[in-house]
């Protein structure tokens, strides 16, 4: 009888070595997000965290998971994966502070039909990167190549991140009318909203690799700015006064749906849109679109990716520490009795 040639699991279309690759590839990058805590690197079956090491007594440990969105249809069409890692990372560890928990360590996991290594390091240097300008561990993961599932060159990402607080330290918390609401500037669309992003670029005829019309540099570029991360200079605030009442991400749902998530039943905000500059992004969507004020608002970040509410008599020196850790901010408003989220002016 004639035997047949056995079959093999990259005959199936996954190359385990190639994932081994990937690993080497990145461990200098994970290597750079050490932090006090971390007891092991990359390649076991879990991954350890030694929260005394951190330097905490009694703490809560909080949780965060997200993705980066339909932002990766644009960074798979355009090649321009670098910055997606950082938007995850982000998307994640910008939630965390809002508890105030200081982020900890992170984990990813990148899914793909067929694992393609320059494109992959790429991404996992970008979550690297974003963990280390957090000051949050890179501690594990997972790459899977799944045949059949993703079309060529397509990609999924997801993460997942941990961060801890001393007992009692948690917030929203005091939050009162008079309260004033600091805005800590974003540098664009950052990771929400793009479904309508890309729908608003297919109808004005424009490429990716066109000139931008509101930037410097591509189309594509200019959408790819990575979101902004604002955990160290929310976690020293936090660390350094007890003025910080609550934060808000400012994500999907944009200021309207986002701030009241942190304000107690009965208080709302009142919001001066001419307190900060709107960035050009914004007001091309607005023209392209006709996109009304109430959807820009509902929709996107308008510009404030983060909100502080914070005690009036120490409104200063919140700023002055957000302004250390190098954030635009302003003053945008109040907490208002009545609930809800009322603006005076306009954004254009």
């Amino acid at each position: 009888m004639t035997k047949k040639n056995g079959l093999t699991y990259a005959d199936a279309g996954v190359d385990i070595d190639a994932g081994n690759t990937l690993v080497e590839r990145i461990k200098p990058a994970a290597k750079r997000t050490n932090r006090p805590g971390v007891m092991a690197g990359l390649g076991g079956f879990g991954a350890m965290f030694d929260l005394k090491g951190a330097g905490y007594a009694d703490p809560i440990l909080v949780g965060a998971t997200d993705g980066v969105g339909t932002k990766l249809r644009i960074a798979i069409d355009t090649g321009l994966v670098d910055g997606v890692g950082i938007d995850l990372v982000a998307m994640c560890v910008n939630d965390l502070v809002c508890q105030g928990a200081e982020p900890l360590f992170f984990l990813d996991y990148f899914a793909t039909g067929k694992l393609e290594l320059d494109q992959a390091t790429r991404i996992i240097n970008g979550i690297a990167k974003g963990c280390e300008m957090s000051g949050c561990a890179l501690i594990g993961g997972e790459t899977a190549e799944m045949p059949g599932m993703y079309p060529a060159g397509d990609f999924d990402l997801a993460g997942f991140s941990v961060g801890a607080m001393e007992r009692g330290s948690e917030i929203p918390r005091d939050v009162a009318e008079g309260d004033v609401l600091i805005g800590l500037w974003s540098n664009g669309v950052h990771s929400n909203g793009y479904s309508l992003v890309r729908k608003v670029v297919e109808n004005s005829g424009l490429g990716w690799d066109d000139a931008s019309p509101f930037g410097t540099g591509t189309l594509g570029e200019a959408l790819l700015a990575p979101t902004t991360l604002y955990v160290k200079g929310c976690v020293q605030a936090l660390k350094e006064t007890d003025a910080v009442h609550a934060l808000a991400h400012i994500t999907g749902g944009g200021l309207t749906e986002n701030l009241p998530r942190v304000l107690p039943d009965g208080l709302g905000a009142d919001i001066n849109l001419k307190s900060w500059p709107l960035p050009p992004v914004f007001k091309w969507l607005m023209d392209q679109a006709g996109l009304e004020e109430r959807e820009m608002l509902k929709t996107f970040n308008c510009g404030i990716g983060m909100v502080a509410v914070v005690a009036r008599d120490q409104a200063q020196a919140v700023g002055d520490i957000f302004d250390a850790a190098g954030h635009d901010v302003c003053v945008i408003g109040e907490v208002t009795a009545g609930p809800g989220v009322r603006y005076s002016q306009t954004l254009a």
